[in-house]
């Protein structure tokens, strides 16, 4: 079954409580936290003591958009974090990172960008729980979703296949293309604006759960169904 991870960063920050609270009643349990230094990628986001503020009731899933993460990963662990990922991209030495973060409880993710092949993770596999396919540039709002990474979530799959390592997506996702994107054999969509719109989160994030799930329990075959807006 798909689940869902919801990105704080587009919530209404100084309304943060009770946009969570909304998403909660939902029957949302885990939340997504983009952390951007504005190198890797432009803009700078929130850091370790956001993530540490969090309420304990949901999944805190950190994903890093940071140049060198080896030394600033042990913050994240300290504030709770419950998955870690990093980009493949942002070091030269992404795998000792993995051995940072191993015995500490923490599920390790690698991250790859939409212009970086997956092959790219196939010598950490023995050292995550997690694959993060980004389907847009990270750092730019309002990208629509990819459509060529429906071909590299495939890959993906083959790559992990009968190992331990969860599929995840992340970027442009709405309520038009969610149902065919948790069809596409993954395990984890990350989703923000379509939950945060400012108007509806508690509705948005119902929507989205339901048609994560129930596509989720489609065959993976249904991938290339559906709608394609995005094109």
């Amino acid at each position: 079954m798909t689940e869902i991870s919801v990105g704080v960063l587009t919530a209404d920050l100084l309304r943060l409580g009770e946009e969570l609270d909304a998403i909660a009643r939902a029957g949302v349990t885990q939340v997504h936290v983009d952390v951007s230094d504005g190198v890797f990628c432009p803009g700078l986001t929130m850091g370790a003591p956001l993530v540490k503020a969090l309420p304990s009731r949901f999944r805190k899933d950190v994903h890093l958009m940071v140049v060198d993460p080896v030394d600033k990963v042990a913050a994240y662990v300290d504030a709770g974090a419950d998955t870690i990922s990093v980009h493949v991209e942002s070091t030269r030495h992404v795998h000792r990172v993995l051995q940072e973060l191993d015995g500490t409880g923490v599920r390790r993710g690698v991250a790859v960008n939409p212009g970086t092949p997956i092959a790219a993770v196939e010598p950490l596999l023995d050292d995550l729980e997690l694959l993060l396919v980004l389907a847009v540039n990270p750092g730019w709002g309002g990208q629509r979703f990819v459509p060529a990474t429906f071909v590299k979530l495939e890959a993906a799959r083959r790559l992990i296949d009968e190992r331990p390592v969860a599929l995840a997506v992340d970027g442009g996702i709405t309520r038009e293309n969610v149902a065919r994107v948790a069809a596409s054999g993954v395990d984890r969509v990350v989703t923000g604006s379509a939950v945060f719109d400012g108007v509806a989160p508690e509705e948005n994030a119902r929507f989205m759960l339901e048609a994560a799930r129930t596509a989720g329990n489609q065959p993976a075959a249904l991938a290339g169904t559906g709608p394609k807006e995005e094109r």
